[in-house]
């Protein structure tokens, strides 16, 4: 049944390496969502239609323009912040929000870089925190064969494999564990990594009453 009444909605976030699937895995869970009643909204990051998200679609397009990787890490956290309170908002309307990326790769890209994982989490501290977390993964010699890989900045095979480090530091993490679900999609067809997501979120369904809980705090 949809939640309703002092039941908010629940936050749920698709996260991975590149080209492993994430925007057809949320906009499927969307519309599957959707379909069963549940008023449910999807948002992207970084969001390139706001201010901020149009100057980080220049960096990531355009490798003639230069940012300092801090300068670039603060300008993705920034386009995280602009749509905190909007999410707050609908969550306790009692709609479910589906991220297709968030702070976890805002943090993993940057420490792959070099930056210091805790400097890297500090800008994004407060941020609504997921009330589930989907991190979708494969081996980086596959990443390789995915159409579209290596057209935008981070699209390197060796750097992936240094992201996906970091994003298993946050799985190893003892406030993760409880929200943090792995899905190895290699070898899968889209619907069976469907079927996957689903059953993680399934559990989801009735909406929670318990407050929105804030990264890192």
């Amino acid at each position: 049944m949809p939640s309703t009444g002092s039941h908010r909605g629940q936050l749920i976030l698709v996260e991975g390496l590149d080209r492993c699937g994430k925007t057809t895995q949320t906009t499927r869970l969307v519309e599957k969502l959707a379909s069963q009643g549940h008023k449910v909204e999807l948002v992207k990051f970084p969001d390139r239609s706001t201010p901020i998200g149009k100057l980080i679609n220049t960096y990531l397009c355009d490798k003639a323009f230069q940012l300092s990787d801090e300068a670039a890490h603060l300008l993705f956290s920034a386009n995280r912040w602009e749509l905190a309170a909007t999410i707050t908002e609908t969550l306790n309307q009692g709609t479910f929000v589906v991220l297709d990326r968030y702070v976890y790769s805002g943090i993993a890209y940057s420490a792959a870089k070099g930056l210091d994982f805790d400097w890297c989490a500090s800008p994004d501290k407060g941020l609504p925190q997921p009330d589930l977390v989907i991190f979708l993964t494969m081996s980086t010699e596959k990443l390789n064969q995915r159409s579209g890989f290596g057209g935008e900045r981070y699209e390197i095979s060796e750097f992936q494999g240094l992201v996906k480090e970091k994003f298993d530091k946050f799985a190893a993490m003892e406030s993760m564990r409880s929200i943090w679900n792995v899905v190895n999609v290699e070898g899968k067809s889209i619907e069976q990594v469907g079927n996957d997501v689903w059953g993680l979120v399934e559990g989801l369904l009735q909406g929670t009453s318990q407050p929105i809980h804030k990264f890192l705090a």
